[in-house]
């Protein structure tokens, strides 16, 4: 039986490598047909397949699909660069940070998710002001520069609360928890965990009383569709039988004035 689910394991992997190289070698043939001006995003669908390095076992093939990942991401950032696509340059900055950090290469990272911060600050884009802040205080926090990272988190909940989103600061209070434990400040860690999860759990009740509320609206429809056939088939079902009943009462006059008829020939 375990070698059996070792087998499944094995195929299953196997066949999502397949379709992986096969959806790569796909996007990196439409290059070919591409113009300049429209190649921006396919070289981003293609830093996508290579920044989940994470998954990747062998320490060789990590790095890689860093490698990949970096060049075709600095691909997409010239082309963003070129037709002043605001979007796409913060796209690759964030992937740009993602692989620096990861690297171990703490000012390149800094640098680039500065830049996707200033990008959202100027669309006004509060969502991806958290986002960065989030990410840059992460980063400060790896070269232990506790005192600004606190700063950007402190930043990054101020404007969580001021937009009212709690999916937002329940992911600012995991990166307080994490700061936390680095300063070793672990009763602080731990209420930062335990708001997480309030505001998790909550967040979840609010999707369960959403799920209810569509199920009973369902409901109350299916139930008022289904009256409604009922009501047709019973009057469909009358009007089937009024008909009938006049052809009986016709009949049945009819043989009741014959009926003399029959007596006196008699």
């Amino acid at each position: 039986m375990k070698r059996l689910i070792t087998l499944l394991f094995i195929l299953t992997v196997t066949l999502k490598l397949s379709a992986h190289a096969s959806e790569l070698d796909s996007l990196k043939q439409k290059l070919q047909v591409t113009s300049d001006s429209l190649k921006g995003p396919i070289y981003t669908q293609i830093a996508a397949h290579y920044l989940g390095y994470d998954t990747v076992s062998t320490r060789r093939m990590k790095y890689y699909f860093q490698t990949e990942a970096l060049n075709y991401t600095m691909l997409a950032l010239h082309s963003y660069s070129t037709y002043n696509d605001t979007l796409g340059l913060r796209t690759s900055f964030n992937a740009l940070a993602k692989i620096y950090r990861s690297q171990r290469k703490f000012s390149q990272a800094k640098w680039f998710i500065l830049q996707s911060n200033t990008i959202s600050r100027q669309r006004k884009d509060t969502l991806n002001i958290i986002s960065s802040l989030i990410e840059l205080a992460a980063i400060k926090s790896d070269i232990k520069d506790y005192k600004l990272s606190m700063k950007d988190l402190n930043d990054a909940l101020t404007l969580s609360l001021k937009t009212h989103d709690p999916k937002k600061e329940s992911i600012v209070q995991v990166g307080f928890a994490e700061l936390y434990r680095k300063m070793n400040d672990y009763d602080k860690a731990a209420v930062a965990i335990k708001r997480h999860e309030f505001l998790d759990d909550s967040l979840n009740q609010v999707t369960v009383d959403s799920i209810a509320k569509v199920a009973a609206a369902d409901s109350i429809k299916i139930k008022k569709q289904d009256s409604a056939i009922a009501k047709k088939k019973v009057y469909t079902k009358n009007s089937r039988r009024r008909p009938m009943l006049r052809y009986a009462r016709h009949i049945t006059s009819l043989s009741f004035s014959s009926a003399p008829l029959l007596f006196s020939s008699l």
